[in-house]
């Protein structure tokens, strides 16, 4: 059991702009003072662990005929499900209604399978979602809902063309959730601050991130030689969630729970476009064997409303959320079990008490 180090967590991966002062207090004594997070045991009020659908070559948009009816696929996005959502969601809605008339299928109710019906509906066409599970209990539901790529590929594995699906997607899902900023769908910018090494960002991972800067010591509180600061979105899932379903509803969609065992019992469906947004469940339904899981284990503490910031390093991650205030993570490679261990909770919990027990000052 590890805890996600830094360099994997991050590579693996205007007026709505908050300005970046604006969760801080003033300056003292040289040191930015910001809210400490309470990381006692006791405040602990969930634990989970879900499991990322990773590809080491990356996420599966690819259509293909499947006896009568065209095939799409849409899985394998690692730790970055929330955050492409949209945008691998719009590729495969456009491979799959080039030439298409009729209703159509979309297998899959986490945040893929909501997002790819959600956009068949308003392209015009009545879609059903087929699912073995529903929000809450979805893979989509644990997610932490940083806008930000992370856990997805292997850098040395992927293809040109892949890299043009990236960076069409993420491009694409940025300004659908620049869309959906507020209350309703549970998404807002937030101050991120990150253990910094003083390198160039990646590209790939500065396309989500404005405003970066590197901070000098005197503007955080944080006991770290070098700390970055930048803005980006994030997202409360399970208020998202739950709204993309009374969308899908709303707009006369259809949900109906059934499992499917083999390519051929989608054959028998009556859809003549069919749109697989399985994720993990790819790997049995389709012989995808590069498909893996890779566990990540969380705990939730009881909410801090003052706190509204984000960090990153190398002690995991504190995301804060109108539900809680989340802690990760680990990044466990081909573990299937979601039942989260005590020791691992316990590990996370203990890094992050010792982390922000060492604020050098405190709002």
């Amino acid at each position: 059991m590890m805890l996600l180090q830094r360099r994997e967590f991050l590579a693996a991966g205007s007026a709505a702009l908050l300005s970046g002062c604006a969760t801080v207090g003033r300056q003292a004594d040289g040191c930015t003072p910001l809210p400490r997070v309470n990381v006692d045991p006791s405040r602990v009020i969930r634990t989970v662990a879900g499991l990322r659908p990773y590809r080491a070559s990356g996420f599966v948009v690819r259509r293909e005929a499947l006896g009568d009816k065209a095939l799409v696929h849409n899985y394998g996005h690692g730790g970055s499900g929330i955050t492409f959502s949209w945008g691998t969601s719009r590729l495969a809605v456009d491979l799959g209604l080039q030439g298409h008339r009729g209703p159509v299928a979309v297998i899959g109710a986490g945040v893929m399978g909501l997002t790819t019906a959600r956009l068949v509906q308003q392209a015009g066409f009545p879609v059903t979602i087929y699912t073995a599970a529903m929000p809450p209990d979805t893979t989509s539901n644990i997610a932490g809902g940083q806008i930000m790529p992370s856990g997805l590929f292997r850098r040395a594995a992927v293809t040109p063309q892949w890299r043009a699906q990236y960076d069409a997607a993420l491009d694409f899902s940025i300004r659908r959730f620049q869309l959906l900023l507020g209350e309703k769908y549970g998404v807002r910018w937030l101050p991120t601050y990150i253990e910094s090494d003083g390198e160039p960002q990646p590209p790939h991972l500065m396309r989500a991130r404005w405003a970066y800067r590197e901070l000098a010591l005197r503007e955080h509180p944080f006991a770290l030689p070098q700390v970055a600061r930048y803005q980006t979105m994030y997202v409360e899932t399970g208020r998202f969630l739950q709204q993309l379903t009374a969308d899908v509803l709303a707009d006369g969609g259809t949900i109906r729970l059934r499992r499917f065992a083999t390519p051929a019992d989608l054959a028998a469906l009556s859809e003549s476009l069919v749109i697989n947004c399985t994720g993990l469940g790819s790997r049995e339904l389709f012989g995808d064997a590069e498909l893996i899981p890779v566990r990540g284990q969380l705990a939730m503490l009881a909410p801090q409303p003052e706190v509204r910031y984000a960090v990153t390093g190398e002690h995991g991650y504190m995301f804060p959320r109108a539900d809680g205030i989340l802690l990760g993570g680990t990044f466990e490679r081909n573990v299937w079990d979601t039942t989260p261990e005590p020791a691992a909770i316990a590990g996370i919990l203990q890094s992050h008490r010792r982390f922000f027990s060492g604020f050098r000052c405190t709002a």
